[in-house]
């Protein structure tokens, strides 16, 4: 007899939905079989899915209404000065999260973690599934985690709710299990069900992953987060059971370069790079002293002084994000974009890419429906700078040498 949960059966019950990708299977074993105790030894039986602690709506409600009111103050994002480049590249991942995140690289102290924790504000809402840990999408089967598509397949109706995108920040010190989550053995195998209980990757899903520092991670979470990067899904094997759920972010973090060089293998999944700098002006930097003299004393007066360029800002972004399918970059424009890649001799195909949706972000940012040749010049030195390869003999910074090469083929 065929296993209600084989792929046959599975495409049999949705085909509409699982003609929406191709591109990984969209079923999920949710019952698999194992030897559990009983009186009479050990008899085969058969675990189902149970994820603990998903909240029902109004936990959900109740839960987002008192962390909103009890978080601390987060400093406005108008309210940074002295560091475009940045605010540049994290306003462009927010607009089309397909760029692959930022790495933000610069000395100590110049506000690269308060920038990125300040973005908090300006994320637009996004509908999810009621009461599912995965944060899943209810349209898209490829970010759907494996009980929201077990009932989409039943023809099950799903409660959907918006909330905000949210921002999980990884602590340098968390343990493989916080991150992937964990399967909860004890109950496994005393009531028979794979209680999984979900981790960083889970909650950051549709959302961003913030790891300050990362150059100093671990080098086993590290392989953890380029296997997640990498598939857009999170595998947690434990006593041999298994369970995958989608695990698709935006990747940003931000380190010293003084402090250790980051691994090849994990820069290269970051979209863009910035490097930030010391501000040296005088005037900018008194400015920046008393504007956060200013936060300290009075936290709320303060972010509310900044609140109508914030909401000026939001709603940039969410028409950005709405326009942004419409925007066109020309056949001869994408050329010359892979031309300098390649002139460069920036290994794969990733700095192609992602230069061309930066670009188009950045005329979706201005309003615009045509990628301009300034919008390449302003996006290309942040997608390919880390990519190029490391001479210890060169003293120009890389970001130059991708800039020479742009108007060398651009003319």
């Amino acid at each position: 007899m065929a296993s209600p949960f084989s792929p046959a059966s599975a495409r049999a019950a949705s085909p509409a939905l699982f003609a929406a990708s191709t591109s990984r299977p969209l079923f999920l074993t949710a019952a698999i079989s194992a030897r559990i105790p009983s009186r009479r030894g050990f008899r085969r039986g058969r675990f189902t899915v149970c994820n603990v602690a998903a909240p029902t709506a109004p936990e959900q409600d109740t839960k987002a209404k008192a962390a909103k009111e009890s978080q601390r103050p987060v400093y406005p994002f108008p309210a940074i000065v002295g560091q475009d480049e940045m605010k540049l590249c994290l306003l462009l991942n927010v607009i089309d999260p397909k760029i692959g995140g930022v790495m933000i690289m610069g000395d100590r102290g110049t506000g690269k973690s308060t920038t990125v924790r300040s973005l908090v504000d300006l994320l637009p809402d996004i509908s999810v599934v009621v009461g599912d840990p995965f944060n899943s999408d209810p349209y898209d089967p490829e970010v759907m985690g494996p009980e929201v598509r077990n009932r989409v397949l039943n023809g099950d109706t799903l409660p959907v709710t918006t909330t905000k995108i949210t921002m999980v920040d990884l602590p340098l010190g968390a343990t493989e299990d916080r991150v992937c989550g964990t399967i909860d053995i004890e109950k496994a195998l005393t009531e028979g069900v794979k209680a999984f209980e979900p981790g960083l990757l889970a909650k950051a899903n549709r959302g961003i992953l913030y790891v300050d520092e990362v150059n100093l991670l671990d080098d086993h979470l590290v392989d953890v987060l380029l296997d997640s990067a990498a598939s857009g899904w999170n595998t947690v094997e434990r006593e041999g059971i298994s369970i995958s759920h989608p695990a698709r972010f935006i990747l940003i973090g931000s380190g010293n370069p003084e402090e250790g060089e980051l691994r090849p293998q994990l820069l290269d999944r970051f979209g863009m790079h910035a490097q930030v700098g010391t501000v040296r002006d005088a005037e900018l930097r008194v400015k920046i002293v008393e504007e956060r003299a200013r936060f300290d004393r009075d936290p709320k007066s303060f972010r509310q002084s900044y609140l109508d360029e914030q909401e000026k800002l939001q709603d940039q972004i969410t028409s950005a994000r709405s326009n942004l399918g419409s925007v066109q970059l020309d056949h001869e424009l994408r050329v010359k974009i892979s031309r300098v890649c390649a002139e460069l001799n920036v290994d794969g195909l990733r700095g192609d890419i992602v230069t061309n949706r930066a670009a188009k972000a950045l005329a979706a940012l201005k309003g615009r429906d045509t990628v301009t040749v300034e919008d390449i010049a302003t996006v290309i030195p942040n997608c390919l700078r880390h990519r190029l390869r490391k001479d210890p003999l060169e003293s120009i910074d890389s970001g130059l040498l991708v800039v020479e090469k742009f108007y060398e083929v651009f003319g």
